[in-house]
């Protein structure tokens, strides 16, 4: 008798051994967040995120601001009243650079990292779908993405609230708010924030699909990401703005009013969820039909 006749073919359920669903398992998504997670390099950048906060903090407390913040809503001038604006000051300071940086080396890592050190196609052969292996990358880099955003909104919170205290919330309308109801909206500025990068994530993933080079891919990302905020300065492509990857970034100071206008969150949350669409999409085709030779 040969193997394949003594092998017993998959049948119907019966009584005797009734059929059980094949659970969904989250062990790849797991290894690959604890390879995110885990690594040193990660690690100090995501110390130099958190320290930014905390300079920010220490300086203030030492020379008082006189003048605003810089672009996007001005934080600054509040710190010294309430310490809950520095975890929004700082957001506001790592929005245009450092944010975008950290989530472009993931991303820029999650494919091409796998190519340079030839374990993707080890990967491909154990096997795991490629549809699979690519959602499980983009969730890595999602998760990092909000992960990064709220290190910086809670580091800025507990050193503020040290330093300065807390209490009632001072918002950009002029109304006061309880220290409850501003912790709420700065959760909000840290979602909103982690949507926009999560669309930057897609762009890298799909970036990091056609190299193998990881610093390549993340210069790319990087150089597209500082691309969009110079376009978005330059008066005569008013017409172009809106479709630019950055231009609703700093919509965020939307959580500082009252009300809050959604209508004024919704463009920046559609043009994110735009991008990601069509980039993963880019991604996918890219990635299914990619001949893997390391």
């Amino acid at each position: 008798m040969s193997v394949r006749e003594a092998s017993p073919t998959p049948g119907p359920a019966s009584p005797a051994r009734p059929y059980v669903p094949r659970s969904v398992s989250t062990r790849f998504l797991r290894s690959e967040l604890m390879l995110i997670f885990g690594r040193r390099r990660n690690w100090a950048g995501m110390a130099a995120l958190a320290a930014v906060p905390i300079i920010i903090a220490v300086v203030t407390k030492i020379w008082p601001p006189g003048g605003g913040g810089g672009g996007g809503p001005d934080f600054f001038n509040q710190i010294t009243n309430n310490g809950l604006f520095v975890s929004l000051a700082a957001l506001t300071v790592e929005l245009p650079l450092f944010l975008p940086l950290a989530v472009s080396a993931i991303a820029g890592d999650s494919v091409a990292g796998e190519a340079n050190t030839g374990t993707l196609r080890y990967l491909l052969t154990v096997p795991v779908d490629r549809t699979r292996l690519l959602a499980v990358k983009y969730l890595g880099v999602l998760t990092f993405a909000f992960a990064a955003v709220a290190l910086v909104a809670v580091t800025g919170t507990i050193v503020g609230l040290l330093l300065f205290g807390g209490g009632d919330v001072l918002l950009l309308s002029g109304r006061l708010v309880g220290f409850v109801e501003g912790l709420g909206r700065v959760l909000g500025v840290v979602l909103y924030l982690g949507v926009c990068l999560s669309a930057l994530g897609a762009i890298g993933v799909f970036v990091s699909t056609l190299t193998e080079q990881p610093i390549g891919a993340t210069i790319a990302i990087m150089v597209l990401t500082v691309l969009s905020f110079i376009l978005d300065q330059i008066a005569q492509l008013d017409w172009l703005h809106p479709y630019l990857l950055t231009h609703h970034w700093m919509d965020y100071g939307e959580f500082l009013r009252d009300p809050v206008d959604l209508g004024a969150l919704g463009p920046g949350l559609l043009s994110a969820a735009a991008y990601t669409g069509i980039f993963l999409t880019a991604a996918w085709a890219r990635f299914a039909g990619k001949d893997v030779s390391s």
